[in-house]
């Protein structure tokens, strides 16, 4: 009956957090210009900073011990304008994070080698964006999700041109966001969630932007990466 519940609790919460009011802005600086490069980034991964990764308490609202391994690839695009990050709409009906903005990323499998051949592998598969144009720079540390995955984030370069196609069972939509904006503190929001019978508050991260509502695991993985960049 206590899992039952918490699984209900987590599905209700899953339903409708934009319409939980902003706690408060995170408001650090953005990034300097001079850190959105092709150059420094590969630099910045080659000699990483001593730094501290932010810890949510998303995972506490798991119910499925152990946690299973699963990577998502970061794909940071080389557009002539500027960098921008390449991210997905999930499909209504999947039973996992249905609608919500994601990384291409999914579950290990046994014929994966290591973390990052996941990633490159579920890239392809669910958006057709081949690993040809895919430059690996590193990972971030490992982020365990509300659904009971340990994911690890793969932090990539991709050069243009290339074309995608969304599998429509896993993908509704594929769009991109400049890296300035994710990368910018006063972007974004924290706010909060009250579980029932006071068994406390889980406080979480968005990014709003234009009609795209970048939550959850996305906006707690982007902010370890903007840890990670401006330290």
């Amino acid at each position: 009956m206590v899992k039952r519940n918490r699984e209900n609790i987590v599905s209700t919460f899953f339903l409708n957090p934009e319409s939980l009011p902003v706690q408060s802005l995170a408001d650090e600086s953005p990034l300097p210009a001079e850190r959105l490069s092709p150059a420094w980034l590969r630099q910045r991964f080659l000699r990483p900073p001593a730094w501290t990764p932010e810890i949510t308490d998303e995972h506490a609202l798991s119910t499925k011990l152990p946690f299973r391994a699963a990577s998502v690839l970061i794909p940071i695009v080389m557009r002539d304008e500027g960098l921008s990050l390449l991210l997905t709409r999930r499909a209504a009906h999947l039973h996992h994070h249905a609608g919500q903005i994601s990384f291409p990323g999914g579950r290990f499998e046994t014929s994966d080698v290591n973390p990052v051949e996941t990633a490159l592998r579920e890239a392809e598969e669910e958006v057709g964006l081949h690993r040809r144009h895919i430059d690996v720079l590193g990972a971030l540390p490992e982020y365990r999700t509300g659904t009971g995955y340990q994911v690890t984030p793969i932090v990539s370069l991709v050069q243009p041109p290339f074309e995608l196609q969304a599998d429509p069972t896993e993908v509704a939509a594929i769009f991109e966001v400049p890296l300035s904006f994710l990368m910018n503190g006063q972007h974004h929001q924290r706010r909060a969630f009250d579980l029932p019978d006071g068994a406390g508050r889980r406080l979480f991260y968005t990014m709003p932007y234009q009609q795209h509502f970048i939550w959850g695991a996305t906006a707690g993985m982007l902010r370890n990466l903007f840890h990670m960049l401006r330290a």
